[in-house]
């Protein structure tokens, strides 16, 4: 490690790993990166690539879903949309797509439960375009009252396809079935009602609250270097005042919703999800639960995909995951199944997450799960976007980067006893809950199936 004096910034000292690793007759050049922290609190940090053509700038803001008032739920993704409409300099939606697509590039968006991105791709020739643009759009976007109202249809209808699509509506609904009625378990978009109601006010308001720079990261990966980013950026962001953040509801697990939660649809198929709620990101075991789904659900060798798929014929698709968030998270078992199979399809996916609990993995099964983890985790970060995503994420949420090196650690040393620990700390009947949607259904026979 080593602290960087650049432009007489208060900088950060940044994981660094130079040089070339020799391993196992392999070179690896391993990743590497920079930090530095602007005056006004702003951070930035880069992730040199020099073998690219691209270069990737991710804009974070440490504000999602969570941390509005009820009756803005959806707000940070409605603004998310407006950041888009034109500034000053960029009066349209056009103008400002054009500038980074006319260079090839590719420019969007997405609002989570605690932070939103911003994020663009172009050829690394064109970076000082890419982070102007970025700054541009989310400091001086003009959040016209005329386009405010032109763009809440097109969120409305962004509501509406979600609600359509069965697999997904059957998602949000495990996640309020889970969490409760406190904000985690709030739909990230807010409601068609909701969002009917928002005005220019609230988003500059929102703004006030929330866009200050000790809550906002630049994280820039790809074929440039820190000092370059720096002298782009900090003229752009300089001037962005400071802010106290507002603090944020905490979890309160004591909330929850029910157990079961239906929608019936004339569709042909059952989507499902059995969820249980888990720890937050920082949890010590949450490197045992990476390897406890990976043997239950994770891919073609899982336990799941075996038993639901190929020995008994119950589904197409089938497959476990989990969803972190500071202080909580949620355990999900999804499946695709014909109606008359979805009672047995519960059971036997229940039945694949007791063993867990009951029986440790074998050793063979978990040196399996632990190569399939670690293959999956390096392949993930082949590019410069993954990697800027990945580093930006990390800053926002965990104020800190861990290297990959340190994670592929972390995996090697969880034993067959942890996996079963955490599966016993975890996979509790008493917290079970069901959402399904699909033709038909009765609440009683899925409770039933989860007794």
């Amino acid at each position: 490690m080593r602290i960087v004096r650049l432009l007489d910034f208060r900088e950060a000292a940044g994981w660094l790993e130079y040089g070339l690793n020799e391993r196992e007759g392999h070179t690896l050049l391993a990743v590497t990166w920079e930090q530095t922290t602007l005056p006004n609190g702003l951070r930035i940090v880069t992730t040199p690539m020099p073998a690219t053509q691209a270069v990737s700038i991710n804009l974070f803001v440490g504000v999602g879903s969570r941390s509005e008032p009820q009756r803005l739920n959806g707000i940070t993704h409605f603004l998310e949309h407006m950041v888009f409409k034109g500034t000053e300099r960029r009066p349209d939606a056009v103008m400002i797509a054009e500038e980074i697509e006319g260079a090839g590039g590719t420019l969007n968006a997405y609002t989570n439960k605690e932070f939103t991105c911003y994020w663009n791709i172009v050829p690394f020739d064109r970076l000082d375009t890419a982070i102007d643009v970025t700054a541009d759009m989310l400091l001086h976007s003009k959040l016209e009252q005329e386009e405010i109202d032109r763009e809440r249809t097109v969120v409305q209808q962004e509501l509406k396809r979600n609600h359509d699509n069965p697999g997904a509506w059957a998602g949000r609904l495990i996640g309020t079935a889970v969490y409760g009625a406190q904000p985690p378990g709030w739909d990230v978009g807010g409601s068609v009602e909701l969002v009917q109601e928002m005005q220019r006010a609230d988003f500059v308001s929102h703004i006030g609250d929330w866009y200050h720079p000790s809550n906002i990261v630049l994280s820039v990966a790809g074929n440039t270097n820190h000092k370059r980013v720096v002298e782009l950026a900090e003229p752009l962001f300089k001037d962005v005042p400071r802010g106290t953040i507002p603090g944020v509801t905490s979890y309160d697990p004591a909330t929850t919703g029910p157990k079961v939660v239906t929608e019936s649809r004339d569709v042909d198929q059952c989507s499902m999800f059995i969820g249980l709620p888990i720890f937050g990101r920082d949890d010590p075991d949450r490197f045992a639960l990476r390897l406890m789904n990976d043997v239950l659900g994770a891919g073609m060798s899982s336990r799941l995909f075996r038993e639901v798929r190929e020995r008994r014929g119950l589904a197409y698709s089938v497959g476990s995951g989990y969803g972190y968030l500071a202080d909580a998270g949620v355990f999900t078992i999804s499946a695709g199944v014909n109606r008359e199979h979805l009672a047995e399809a519960v059971q036997c996916c229940l039945e694949e997450a007791w063993k867990l609990a009951d029986t440790r993995v074998p050793e063979e099964e978990l040196r399996k799960a632990k190569d399939h983890n670690i293959g999956r985790f390096r392949l993930s970060l082949e590019t410069a976007h993954s990697l800027g995503q990945r580093h930006g994420e990390l800053l926002i949420t965990k104020d800190a980067i861990e290297s990959i090196d340190d994670v592929v650690t972390q995996i090697e040393a969880i034993t067959a006893e942890e996996v079963q620990a955490v599966a016993k700390r975890l996979l509790r009947r008493e917290d079970l809950h069901c959402s399904v949607v699909g033709p038909k259904l009765n609440e009683d026979e899925i409770a039933n199936a989860m007794a």
